[in-house]
């Protein structure tokens, strides 16, 4: 059983920072694509960013520049780290574990953590 358990979301001013943490727990043997996305009241789910095990990163339009997300492949943890924040990054933010590699091998699909609310507003 795979679980995703974020934290580290709140309330913040605009032009602040938050960081946002997601530990994966659970029996595989390699976890890859890992990432956040987020979901405003009324809008569709939206990619934040997302890190494949070698580093590499790519992020969603609006927020280039401001968050940088990292992970640590021994710990199965990844990190958002949101600076100069505006009143539209407000959402609820998920993690999103793209796939993992199971023994056998086989592959599983899409896992979520529970969402975590992120609200920037004066």
């Amino acid at each position: 059983q795979v679980q995703l358990v974020e934290s580290g979301g709140g309330f913040v001013q605009p032009g602040g920072s938050l960081t946002l943490s997601c530990a994966v727990t659970g029996n595989f043997l390699t976890a890859y694509g890992m990432g956040w996305y987020r979901q405003a009241p009324g809008n569709q789910r939206e990619l934040v960013a997302q890190v494949n095990p070698g580093g590499t990163a790519n992020y969603g339009g609006s927020v280039q520049g401001r968050f940088t997300i990292s992970r640590d492949n021994a710990k199965n943890t990844v990190t958002l780290q949101m600076n100069s924040l505006k009143p539209e990054d407000t959402a609820v933010y998920y993690c999103n574990l793209e796939r993992i590699l199971l023994s056998g091998p086989k592959f599983e699909y899409d896992f979520w953590g529970q969402g975590t609310q992120v609200t920037v507003s004066l």
